[in-house]
Parts: structure tokens; sequence; C-alpha cells
């Protein structure tokens, strides 16, 4: 004891190592007692041990802070894929602040138990599965900061306790299915700034008018509810307020006239598709600060206040459905931060001025059936941002501005029933035009051929106009949905694949064209075109001829070359194994031979099945060794791909290169590929084995370009890279190829060899650079051909439009969707069958930034399937287990 008092640092470094093994050891074992109780599909938990070799503060989502010692401040366990119970013993951790499980699976009501967690600050529960009532008890939570509930199945009345929680900064209960009135508690929360009740359908209410005191609130969400009722005169008393969205209620009367001056912050404003009238509010720009404004789909009457051009921040402007008549300000159109106006169906009028190319950053216009009228200004054309145009049922007249569609991300174009005249001009530079129509005006001349030279133009109509001459032979290349010239002045022969898939209606009114099932057959012209096909057989067999000799000598040079190089280079091979193969150089090149070929070979090289000593087989690719790696370089990026395991790639078990040739050695698998079965005439194979193949090769595509590190694209797939085994599990192969041959060699072979497959997405064309929504196209490709049960690029069908191209025509007219299902499919899985068909228009959008992410696609199939066999599928993609196959 003299000792101690003689050092009493000893006893107080003692006393606090005492407190911290303590506490540490108590952490540890709450947060294991917790994880006890969770299901974990993805092991994401797994350095939760004591086993682990780390402090508890080092586990997954686990944040400390010193008091003085460290003790467990934040858990954060959002989007883990995790399920089971949220236990109470998370509440053993003294200081806890702050819990987030959100982006779950938790499946149970609100666990009261909580409250007990004193320090309690943050409890975010969102998109997980909660359900049933917000109970009264929810007023124990009495420290809580921030409330996020939203994305769940919460049902029944939101509770007057809830108004306890008088230190709410942020209450979210959006997305829930929340009913009744909203009780008059909100006044209570004098410190919240987000208030989040949107999106809760059952909710048969009016807005509290005591949310008008809460003086600090800056974000207000009640949009897609059931309020009803007039918009609170107190919302004037709401200063601070940045965001205030009301749209798609029921409410009704008139909009406060006083809102716009009183909100002086006002940044975010939409009130649309409610019930509302009146006249636009004056002075909703005194703050100077709104950016976003919508009065869309009400009963606003009266003209645009030209207080409206000093909102200098106004970045979104919407008043569309409602009665606006009057002119716009001039200076309205050259807002210097403007970027989208949408005031279509109304009854605004006047002109355009070329000041609108002052707003440089103005991306949309739609003002469809006004009364417009004046020339469409050559200051449009200046405007670089500008992706869509849209005027049609207007007044617009005069000639089209040459310099219309310089924009280089213009996608869309409609100008159709104005009264527009002269030539079309030619649209060289919008690279991006998706949609072009100028129907029903008094344009004259002939359609530009330069239109054909827009790779992704899919929605071309021109029809009621005055154009002459032929149709362009070069628009067959393009992948058309809609091509309707009827009503003009058109004459010559049609191009076939113009014709083939869409309605005659298309093309009538134009006397002078001739076809394939047109009143004229264009006899004439096969006349002629037969003598002249004549003279070209005789030139073309006399060439051929003269080929065929070369080939045989030049076959015969080979034959002897190759041989006598296969007994010379035998011992030059470098071999790299990532699997126990009992195989020699030796007897891969002696076992690649026309027997053991498969198919007539990709353009990288062809696949051969070698029987080894055991008597297993093996597939292997023969690539062309292009030179443009090293050796150490080649062995690397094979091993890249050598470390891939999950269950939807196929394998590379090995490799074998020399001076000339590299040999890629994989599993082999007893199926054969997704395109040689699908090209069978007795392919069959019912909806749910599609669907599960489908999601396989989801799930491989979203692992290689989330998952894996480092992130890799497929950039070659189609239904001929993906084999399937025994079970009909789908397997990517030929993937990354651009990894071993080389990105020079692999642009060049893809260019020469694909540029007109319709698996490549049209930006292929144009881009320099290879993308994931590049393979979510191709993807978009194989379902569809799982749906139609149609080979992608037939060309012995008579109909030879390729897959994307026939399906969207398909889909354009009545029931047209129905009809692209395959027929040998039972009518019971149809509506499984038109989801899958949804998805697969979505990733085959012209568009790259419309189509969706490999993951969304996982998630969004998954949800299509009923059939228990698929109820434990993860959409983690969870690799599969390392045993070797061979």
């Amino acid at each position: 004891m003299a000792t101690a008092c003689k050092y009493p640092f000893l006893l107080s470094l003692t006393f606090t190592f005492f407190m911290f093994t303590s506490a540490s050891t108590s952490e540890a074992d709450a947060l294991l007692n917790f994880k006890s109780f969770i299901d974990d599909p993805k092991s994401s938990l797994s350095s939760w041990s004591n086993t682990s070799g780390l402090h508890h503060c080092n586990w997954t989502g686990i944040t400390c802070i010193p008091t003085p010692i460290l003790y467990v401040s934040s858990v954060n366990l959002q989007s883990l894929n995790l399920s089971g119970q949220i236990a109470a013993s998370i509440c053993e951790l003294p200081y806890l602040s702050h819990l987030s499980l959100s982006d779950n699976l938790f499946n149970e009501p609100i666990p009261l138990h909580l409250s007990q967690c004193s320090s309690l600050e943050t409890l975010n529960l969102s998109n997980n599965l909660i359900w049933g009532t917000i109970p009264d008890q929810i007023s124990q939570f009495d420290a809580l900061k921030v409330l996020d509930l939203s994305k769940n199945h919460i049902e029944g009345k939101i509770p007057e306790t809830i108004g306890s929680l008088v230190h709410l900064e942020v209450l979210n209960l959006g997305s829930n299915l929340l009913s009744g009135s909203v009780p008059f508690v909100f006044g209570n929360f004098s410190e919240l700034v987000v208030l989040d009740l949107s999106q809760n359908a059952y909710l048969v209410s009016e807005i509290p008018t005591d949310i008008g005191k809460l003086e600090k609130l800056e974000h207000l969400f009640l949009q897609r509810s059931g309020f009803v009722g007039e918009i609170p005169e107190s919302f004037v008393g709401l200063q601070n307020l940045t965001t205030l969205d009301l749209s798609q209620n029921n409410l009704t009367g008139k909009l406060p006239q006083t809102l716009g001056s009183s909100l002086k912050n006002l940044v975010s404003f939409d009130i649309s598709e409610n019930k509302l009238f009146g006249s636009f509010p004056t002075g909703i720009c005194d703050g100077l600060g709104l950016k976003f404004l919508s009065l869309h789909t009400n009963f606003f009457n009266g003209s645009i206040p030209n207080s409206i051009s000093e909102c200098l921040n106004l970045e979104i402007f919407q008043v569309q459905n409602n009665g606006f008549s009057g002119d716009f300000p001039d200076k309205f159109w050259s807002l210097p931060k403007l970027m989208l106006v949408r005031a279509e169906n109304n009854r605004f009028s006047g002109e355009l001025p070329d000041s609108i190319s002052m707003a440089a950053q103005l991306e949309q216009v739609q003002i469809d059936n006004n009364s417009f009228s004046g020339k469409i200004p050559q200051g449009l054309g200046l405007v670089k941002s500008l992706y869509r145009f849209s005027a049609s049922l207007n007044g617009f007249s005069g000639e089209i501005p040459p310099n219309f569609c310089d924009s280089p991300v213009m996608s869309i174009i409609n100008l159709s029933h104005n009264t527009l005249s002269g030539q079309i001009p030619e649209l060289k530079k919008c690279r991006k035009l998706v949609s072009l129509s100028l129907a029903d005006n008094s344009l004259t001349g002939q359609i530009p051929p330069s239109l054909a030279e827009l790779p992704v133009l899919t929605y071309l109509d021109l029809s009621k106009n005055h154009l002459s001459s032929s149709i362009p032979q070069g628009l067959q290349n393009l992948k058309l949905a809609l091509f309707n010239v009827s009503f003009n002045k058109l004459s010559g022969r049609v191009p076939l694949s113009l014709i083939s898939g869409l309605p005659a209606s298309f093309l009538e009114g134009n006397p002078g064209l001739c076809g394939p099932g047109l009143p004229n057959s264009c006899s004439d012209e096969q006349a002629k075109h037969h003598s002249s096909g004549l003279t070209t057989l005789a030139c073309a067999l006399i060439s051929i001829a003269f080929v065929i000799g070369i080939v045989i000598v030049a076959a015969a040079v080979f034959v002897f070359h190759r041989y006598s190089k296969r007994k010379s280079q035998i011992g030059t091979w470098r071999s790299v194994f990532f699997y126990p193969l009992r195989v020699t150089e030796h007897d891969l090149v002696m076992g690649m031979n026309e027997k053991s070929a498969l198919g007539s070979g990709g353009p990288f090289g062809r696949v051969y099945t070698i029987s080894l000593p055991s008597g297993e087989l093996v597939a292997v690719k023969k690539l062309v060794n292009f030179g443009s790696q090293s050796s150490k370089a080649l062995k690397a990026e094979v091993k890249t791909l050598g470390k891939i395991r999950h269950k939807n790639i196929v394998k590379v078990l090995g490799f074998c290169h020399s001076d000339e040739s590299i040999f890629l050695i994989y599993e082999f698998l007893q199926k054969g590929s997704l395109g040689d079965l699908i090209c069978r005439p007795d392919f069959q194979l019912q909806w749910g084995v599609r669907l599960r193949i489908a999601i396989g090769v989801a799930q491989g595509l979203a692992y290689l370009h989330k998952n894996y590190v480092p992130h890799l694209l497929h950039r070659n797939l189609k239904s001929t890279n993906i084999l399937l085994d025994a079970d009909y599990e789908p397997k990517l192969t030929d993937l990354a190829l651009y990894r071993i041959v080389g990105e020079t060699a692999f642009q060049s072979t893809m260019a020469s060899e694909f540029a007109h497959s319709c698996y490549n997405a049209p930006e292929f064309g144009y881009s320099k650079k290879a993308t994931e929504e590049m393979d979510v196209y191709s993807f978009g490709v194989v379902l569809l051909e799982l749906i139609t049960g149609r080979q992608a690029e037939d060309t012995e069908s008579l109909d030879s439009l390729d897959i994307v191209k026939w399906v969207r025509r398909k889909v354009n007219i009545s029931n047209g969707a129905l009809q692209v299902l395959d027929p040998k499919i039972s009518t019971s899985s149809q509506k499984e069958m038109l989801g899958a068909l949804e998805i697969a228009m979505r990733c085959t959008a012209v568009m790259p930034e419309k189509r969706p992410s490999m993951f969304e696609v996982v998630r969004t199939l998954q949800s299509l399937n009923t059939s228990p066999c698929f109820a434990n599928m993860e959409l983690s993609c969870t690799s599969e287990d390392q045993s070797p196959t061979v």
C-alpha cells in the first residue's frame, strides 16, 4: 500500500487499464451478441470475431471515440444485405449515438427496445421491410435528433405522441403506408430542418397549419400523399425554407399570393398536379434564390409576370398543363442558369428571341400545344447544352435554321404540326440525335442523305410534307423503330429493310414509291437489276475461281509450314496453370485439329476440345499473339482473369504461350453455348429456365463491373459467349480479352468483325471509350433473344431485321408487346415475360445514360421470379467454391 501511495500514477494507470480492458470486453461481447441475431449471407460481418485479431473498434461499420478511453459511438451497417432481428444488446453500448441499419432486409415492427440506447441521437432504419404501426411509445426515444423510417411498410396513423421528440432535426416517414389524418403536433419540433411525409398515398389529411411555426425548416416534402384542402397561409412563416414540394396531391383553392415574396430562401418550389387555381404568384423571385419552380397540372391562369426575369438563379421552370396565356418576357429566355423549360399545353403566344443563345446552360425546352409563332431562332443553335427541343402544335413558320442541330448533345427534336417551309437542313453535327419529328409542315426538297450518318437515330417522322426525290438507301443501316414518310411526293425504290416490320400506312400517299408489298412493285427496276445482276454474277464467278486457285496454293504452303513449325516449336512454350492440370504443351498442340474444333471460331481465335490423360475435357482457345505485350505483362493479365471465382463466369484453368500464339485453357461445359441452343429448330426451354439464365448472366456482369477488383468489362457479350453447364447454369466466356491481346489489337478486331453487330450499342460507332453501359446494351440483346426465342442476327430469315429493331417496331403497334413473346412459352408466364421485356428495352435504350446498372438489372429480374427455387437467390453475386473442377 505504501508503494501505491508513493507512486499514485501506477494506481491510476492500473485502474485505467482495467477499465479499458473491461469496457472493450463488454462492448465486444455486446456486438457479438447483436450479430448472433443477424443473418449475414455475404459474410459482411466476418471481422466481428474475437479471433480476427482486430480490436472491435476496427470491425466493419464500427466507429469509436475516446471518452477518455475508446467507446463505440457509431454502428453503420448500411447496404449489407442483412436480415434477422435487431437485438436489444446493441443498447449495451453506453455511448452509442448513431445507429444505421438502412438498405437491408430486416423484417419486423419498429423495435421499441432501441429506446434503451440512452445516448442514441440518430436512428436510421430506412429501406428495409419494417412493418406495423408507429406505436404511442415512440416518445421513449427522447434523445433523438434524426429519425428515418422511410421506404418501409409502416401503416396506420401517425401518433400524437411523436410530438414529444422535441429535439428532432430530421423526421423522415416518407414512402410508407401511413393513413388517416396528420396530427397537429409539428409545431413542437422547433429544431426541425427536414420533414418528409411524402409518398404515403393513404393519408387523407389537411396540411397541418402548425408546420408554419418551424422557423428552422429548410426542406419540406409532402408530395404524392393524400393531402387535401388549401395551402396554409401560415407557410409564409417558413423563412428558411429552400425546398417545398407539394406536388401530386389533392390540394385545392388559390395559391397564397404572398408566398413567393415571403420565402426569401426558396430554391425549389413544386406544387404540380393538384387542383389549385388562380394566377401566377407575384414576387416569386424577390429573394433571388429560386432555382426550381414547378406549377404544372393545376388550374392556374393569367400570364407570366415580368418579375420572372429577375430570377437570376432559376434553373427549372415547369408550368405545363395549366391555362396560362400571353407572351413570355424576352429576358426570361436569356436567364443565365436556366436548364429546363416545360410550358406545354397552355395558351402561350409570342416569339422566341435570338437572345435565347445567352441561356448557355439550357438543356430542355418543351412548349408543345401553345400558340407560339414566328421563326425558329438562330440563337437556339448556339446553345451547346441543348438536348431536347419540342415545339409541336404551334404556329412556327419560315425555314429551319441551318445551325439548328449544332448542339453536340441534341437528342430529341419535335417541330411537327407547324407551318415550317423550305428544305430540311443537313444535321451532320448532332451525332446523338435519337428522334426527329417534322411531320405536318410544308417542307420541300429531298430527305437529306446525311440522316443516315446519325448513328443513334431511331425515330424519324417526316410525314405530311412536300418532300420529293427518293428515300436515301443509307437509312436502311439505321435501327429505325419508326419511319413515317407518308403523304409526301417521294418516288423510287424503298429499301427492303424499311418496308419490313413497318405498317404500310407509313409509306402511303407517295404513288411514286415502289417495292415489295407496295402497289408499285418496281418491275422495270427489277428487270434492269436482273440484267446487271447477271453481269455482276459472271464477274464474281471469275473472281472466285481466281481466288480459289490462290487459296489452294496458299493452303499447301500453310500446311507444310504448320507441320514443320509444330515439330520445331513444341519445346518453346511457356505455361502457367492455376489448377493442377495433368497436361503438357505437347498434348495441347497435338490435340488441336479440325476434329476437336468447336464451330468456326470467333474473331480472336478458334476453340478446341481437348481430352486430358485423365479422360476429362477442357476447352482451349487459341489466340494469335499480337506481340503487344511482354511475356511478363501477358502473364500478369491472364492471372487477373485466372483469379476470377464466380459461379457465372467460366474458369480460366491456365494458359500456354509462345512468340506466335496464346492458348487459354478453360473448363469445359456440356451444354455448349446459349447461341447454339437458340438457333436450334427445337429450342423450347421453359420460361423459368430462361429467366434463370438471364439472372445468371446479369450476376456475372454485375460481378465484373463492381465486385471484382480490378473492375472489368466484358466487351464481347453475345449469346455464343454464354456457355451452359448440365443444369443450364450460364457462364460467361471470352471476357476482357482486351487485357490479353492489347487494346489496339482488340479495337482493330472488333471494328472489322463487329462494326454492324446488333449486340453493339449504338455509341460503339463513335465512342472512343468502352463503358459498362455498352455491356448493359449487349445484355439487353441477349435478354431479347431469351424472351422472343429469336436469334439476334438471323440472316437466313426473310425478315432479316436485327432483334432490337424488330422488337422496337413491334411494340410501337397495338398489342405489339405480346407479339414479340416466344409463342412456344405458356401464356401463364406472360406477365413475367412482359416484365423482362421492359427491362430489355431499358437495357437497349439508345442513350447510354437511360440504361440501368447491372445490379439494378439483377434486382429487377429476381423480383420477377415467383418460383420457390429462386427464393434464396442473392443479389450479391457471391463467389463460388474455389475448388478446381479439373
